[in-house]
């Protein structure tokens, strides 16, 4: 009899460990697999911070990644129609440029789980819409901008002018001018995500302007913006985006090394494809549903290299005014008109 209770015992302790292993582990290892945007891997930015995604999935979990490039817009849907072809568990689509292709395929394979990045324009069951606040990031760095100006000029380069972009330069805008009520603030867009020669371009016209210190939302386009930074050398300065791009800034002046990137907006995306993914795993796939993220969730905010090369000023009013956007006494645009 005794025998009989623990052999029960036993088995019932297997069934609740069993019960609480996660979904996933009957089928590992997990696949997890991305279409990038126009640019691919390489812009140490916005593909380059979901594929950190799929790394720390693949570090954590064991999960098979994969990576399918995008070289034009007619490239999504075979990307994605490819990939569920091979019956991934969970396909990411990188870049709300991708929405219409991922409806388009989201549909054709309603069995198969979808992620989108930076789009909410379609609901359906089998998509998660991975969004973030990315004007309240911007506002921070824009503050910074406007600490640090010598000038009292600055500028900003986007990629492409869509709404999601303009949200970067209205955040941006009204941080310079929470602080510089009277700075002149350039604006300009590049027309493409994978045009660093345009971005350069672009920058140097407005350092030519007068600014010195040039905010870039441009992906790939956005490495010339730094490079424009480090050819004028000392006193002028890029603001990176999404990673940290100081590594990209280091250039020598003489005997000494010098940085161009004075700041960078960091954007989380490495995060959401991440905590998405990770729900999917565990049975807790957020099809239908938008996350978005913000300061208060820590998917937007301010690189910690950029301790070293803004001014101390600069980031005590970043520490005051997150709080305060956070708690919600400040309520960032996201149209770059509504900014005053």
């Amino acid at each position: 009899m005794k025998h009989n209770k623990i052999v029960l015992s036993c088995a019932l302790l297997l069934l609740v460990v069993a019960l609480c292993l996660p979904v996933f582990a009957a089928n590992t290892p997990y696949r997890v697999a991305m279409v990038t945007d126009i640019g691919g891997l390489g812009d140490k930015s916005f593909n380059d911070a979901a594929y950190d995604g799929l790394k720390m999935l693949q570090t954590k979990y064991g999960a098979e990644i994969k990576v399918v490039e995008s070289k034009k817009m007619e490239d999504y849907v075979p990307n994605l129609k490819s990939l569920a072809d091979q019956k991934y568990d969970m396909i990411w689509a990188i870049g709300f440029l991708m929405a219409d292709a991922t409806k388009e395929v989201a549909k054709m394979y309603p069995d198969q789980k979808f992620g989108i990045i930076d789009d909410a324009s379609f609901n359906l069951p089998n998509v998660v819409n991975v969004t973030f606040k990315e004007q309240e990031g911007s506002f921070l760095v824009g503050l910074i901008a406007g600490q640090d100006t010598k000038k009292n000029k600055v500028g900003f380069v986007g990629g492409m002018e869509f709404p999601l972009i303009q949200k970067f330069e209205a955040g941006y805008k009204a941080g310079v001018k929470a602080v510089k009520p009277k700075a002149t603030i350039y604006s300009a867009y590049v027309g493409a995500f994978d045009n660093s020669a345009k971005g350069k371009e672009l920058a140097l016209a407005q350092f030519a302007y007068g600014a010195d210190i040039v905010y870039h939302a441009a992906g790939a386009s956005g490495l010339g913006v730094i490079d424009a930074a480090k050819e004028k050398g000392k006193g002028y300065w890029a603001i990176g985006v999404d990673k940290c791009q100081h590594d990209s800034g280091v250039y020598k002046s003489g005997s000494k090394e010098l940085n161009s990137v004075l700041a960078c907006m960091i954007k989380r995306v490495d995060t959401g494809v991440f905590k998405a993914t990770s729900d999917a795993m565990n049975g807790k796939f957020a099809g239908g549903k938008q996350i978005e993220l913000g300061l208060a969730e820590d998917g937007v905010g301010v690189c910690p290299t950029a301790a070293k090369t803004a001014s101390k000023a600069a980031m005590a009013l970043v520490e005051k005014y997150k709080k305060l956007i956070i708690d919600g006494k400040i309520v960032v645009p996201t149209d770059p008109k509504a900014v005053k």
